[in-house]
């Protein structure tokens, strides 16, 4: 085990050092690229202007923060000028709550599949296969339906698709309660995963309303939620599945769901993408309306915005400017859920079945099938095992004043690679054996790295695609990382029964793996203005096979 961990390690050593060298060179690249544009007075790099993105730099002025660059025609402004213009206020804060609290949710139903699995094991008289099984469905209706809404929420509205998800979440949770039989729980709570789907698109209509300058010190406070939902499930946990039972856990955990859907009729519809679809009008009285609770005003004139061609063209994500982006993406987030969710499952078999220090467990530590007393396996997770978890979910905000410096001081791209290179670390850090304080202190850092270059992974996504396939990009992006969650319950539940090396060392390969392909993302979107449209299209055939031989590729 110890040379394993060794070669591991050095591996992940040997990763640091290029992509180090791949920072280092890439700073001094632009560094040079920016003086010899700044001589011949043009604005932004090559990479920008390959896909038209602009920078967006800010001043104070008496009459507002404008951008700045080149001049304004003052009868017309852009959305971008309209949104900087309006500034960070009340509005936003509202708006941080209400789409912030859809990571609540999402984090409820994650978590919940961990602290259910003993409990649903024991009633149901299952094995660990049909207990993985239960992840495997909700996640591949999570994985199905994430594209679809993607594409309905930029044919149809970001608000309507995030409304409608909520009460899809909730009314079949509320179902999946009353489940009669296993096969029936499994049905019920597929569909709660689909729900979930269309909630994740809460964060693209929060990015669209964010001025540039805001985003990076915001947007990674979105973990502050994720934190809270995972803690409501394991204080629920504590509480409620000793004493009513685990349905009515998941009756309480209805409760953020219902509370969002009241606060709705406060949250408008995205402006950019009512622009995008044609309805200026409609766009304008959205900013005017949160110009006023913010207390400021729209720039003088009329809104203008490039005409866009078709809005939720998925052909578009994989043209020829977005197709490096877009393959790099789909990987980055399949390794994202692969092992955060892979991390989360882990722990708990390995504090289930107290397997800190073992190395390859012995029979007593796995389900003897011919054994009838055996085959329930019931061995709930004890009050210690909720104080670990408790305490590795704190994690998942420890970094986040880290996250944002990284964020301001070297970018979106950057920041990843060294996230990802220090979460592989951490992992293969996980085999060690220790005690339980040893092992929930890893638990904690561990948590926290794969939270954060999460939350990293989900701005730059929704920064990066334009507003006519935003909310598609995303759906798709999504879809891929639950292809993650349906592979890592079977290692981080089945595999651990065979050896709990071969169980973690995965994740941290993945991560490297992962850091690699980072390294090679094309686009850098830290302070830069958000894409309308994009501009070229490859011919039909051309897509149609790069998107199957994409879609075989990773489901292999």
């Amino acid at each position: 085990m110890c040379v394993c961990v060794c070669v591991c390690v050095c591996v992940c050593v040997c990763v640091c050092v290029c992509v180090w060298f791949r920072i280092f060179w890439s700073c001094v690249y632009f560094k040079i690229l920016h003086s010899r544009l700044s001589m011949t007075g043009r604005r932004g790099s090559s990479m920008a202007s390959a896909i038209h993105l602009e920078d967006v730099e800010l001043q104070d002025s008496e009459a507002g923060r404008q951008p700045v660059g080149e001049a304004r025609d003052p009868e017309f402004y852009s959305m971008e000028e309209a949104v900087e213009c309006i500034g960070f206020g009340r509005f936003h804060i509202l708006l941080f709550v209400v789409m912030g609290s859809a990571k609540i949710v999402e984090a409820m139903e994650i978590m919940l599949l961990t602290v259910l699995s003993p409990e649903i094991q024991c009633e149901w008289h299952l094995e660990d296969w049909q207990v993985t099984f239960i992840s495997t469905m909700v996640f591949l209706g999570y994985m199905i339906c994430g594209g679809v809404f993607g594409y309905v929420a930029d044919k149809y509205g970001r608000r309507k698709m995030v409304f409608g998800g909520f009460v899809w979440a909730s009314y079949f949770s509320l179902l999946t309660s009353f489940a009669p039989t296993y096969g029936w729980f499994i049905f019920l709570y597929s569909m709660v995963g689909c729900g979930v789907a269309a909630t994740s698109q809460g964060f693209v209509l929060k990015t669209e309303f964010m001025p540039a300058k805001y985003r990076s010190s915001l947007l990674p406070l979105s973990t502050i939620f994720w934190m809270l939902g995972s803690m409501i499930i394991i204080i629920l946990g504590i509480t409620v599945v000793p004493t009513l039972g685990w349905r009515w856990i998941i009756r309480l955990s209805i409760i953020p769901s219902l509370l969002i859907i009241g606060l709705f009729q406060f949250i408008p519809e995205s402006a950019r993408f009512q622009v995008s679809v044609g309805n200026i009008r409609g766009a304008v009285a959205t900013l005017r309306r949160i110009a006023r609770m913010n207390k400021t005003s729209l720039p003088d004139g009329d809104l203008r915005e490039p005409v866009v061609t078709e809005m939720g063209n998925a052909l578009t994500i994989i043209n020829p400017t977005l197709r490096r982006t877009s393959l790099l993406l789909w990987f980055s987030w399949f390794v994202v859920s692969f092992s955060y969710y892979g991390s989360d499952l882990s722990s708990s078999e390995l504090l289930e079945k107290d397997l800190l220090c073992v190395t390859n467990p012995d029979p007593e530590h796995s389900i003897n099938p011919n054994d009838e007393e055996e085959l329930c396996y019931c061995n709930p997770l004890t009050m210690d095992d909720y104080k670990t978890l408790l305490i590795s979910s704190l994690g998942e905000v420890a970094l986040s004043p880290l996250n944002i410096r990284l964020l301001n001081l070297l970018g979106r791209t950057r920041s990843m690679i060294i996230l990802q290179v220090l979460s592989a670390i951490f992992f293969m850090l996980v085999n060690i054996c220790s005690t339980k304080i040893g092992f929930t202190v890893l638990l904690f850092l561990l948590r926290s790295l794969i939270a954060v270059n999460s939350n990293v992974v989900y701005i730059y996504t929704a920064e990066v695609y334009p507003t006519s396939v935003r909310a598609t990009g995303m759906g798709l992006c999504t879809s891929f990382s639950r292809i993650g969650d349906i592979i890592a319950p079977f290692i981080a539940q089945v595999l651990l029964s065979k050896s709990v090396l071969l169980t973690l060392s995965p994740f941290a390969l993945a991560y490297c793996l992962c850091a690699l392909g980072t390294v090679f993302l094309p686009f850098e979107t830290s302070g830069r203005a958000m894409l309308v449209n994009a501009y070229i299209i490859p011919p039909l055939c051309v897509c149609v096979c790069v998107c199957i031989c994409c879609f075989v590729f990773f489901l292999l």
